[in-house]
């Protein structure tokens, strides 16, 4: 910029921080225009044992090496650890992406959980009463027991803030180690039936959806 190589609807700017519209305004670098790639929403079903990151050093597998190519340049929205699985939403959309993923927010992600033990309703209600974490005090929105036996106990369980290993560190407060998580939902969009492995295109009523979520959150909690 400082050099008089970009220029704004035919004007020279060498100004840094300029304000533009990318809808509207037509943006040039050496004469060539700039086009903005299209808004892409993608849904992704994340197996276990796959990293939620760009790139691991010590060489373990990415979600971008199960992703074709033509996604790479897209970021995820929050995480999921390596021994999670479910829902991943991937995008270009940076504003939106960091308004679903602030706790501000209050997006619902709900999961599924095997857990260790058997969960008795007094655990439930420790759930959704509030635990104090090491980062902190922490609840589940909801949590309900599907079932149960002398090994193990499955559930459904919502959170809004998405801390990292959050579910994980709620259930090993009290007493009972995650043993399989799987995320099936994020906000408004469900994993449905995609197939672990598989991803797909948002359509545009779900990205209408998601657009409108984090208003519908705060506002929730107002009520």
């Amino acid at each position: 910029m400082l050099a008089g190589r970009v220029t704004v609807n035919g004007t020279v700017v060498t100004q840094m921080g300029v304000r533009i519209d990318p809808s509207s305004d037509k943006v040039s670098v050496d004469g060539e225009p700039i086009r903005s790639s299209p808004v892409r929403w993608v849904a992704f079903h994340k197996p276990a044992g796959v990293l939620t990151t760009r790139a691991d050093p010590h060489g373990g597998v990415t979600i971008y090496d199960r992703l074709p190519s033509q996604l790479s340049k897209l970021r995820y929205v929050g995480r999921l650890d390596k021994d999670a699985e479910g829902l991943l939403l991937l995008t270009n959309d940076g504003h939106l992406s960091n308004a679903l993923a602030h706790p501000r927010g209050e997006i619902e992600r709900e999961y599924w959980l095997r857990v260790a033990g058997t969960l008795e309703p007094a655990t439930i209600n420790r759930l959704t009463s509030g635990i104090e974490l090491d980062d902190g005090f922490a609840r589940a929105v909801r949590a309900r027991l599907i079932d149960s036996d002398k090994v193990s106990s499955t559930l459904k369980l919502v959170v809004t803030e998405g801390r990292k290993r959050e579910v994980r560190r709620l259930l090993s407060a009290v007493g009972h180690p995650v043993m399989r998580l799987r995320r099936i939902r994020y906000g408004p969009l469900a994993l449905g039936a995609l197939k672990k492995g598989s991803w797909r295109d948002l359509d545009d009523d779900e990205v209408a959806a998601l657009a409108s979520a984090p208003s519908r959150g705060r506002g929730s909690k107002a009520q």
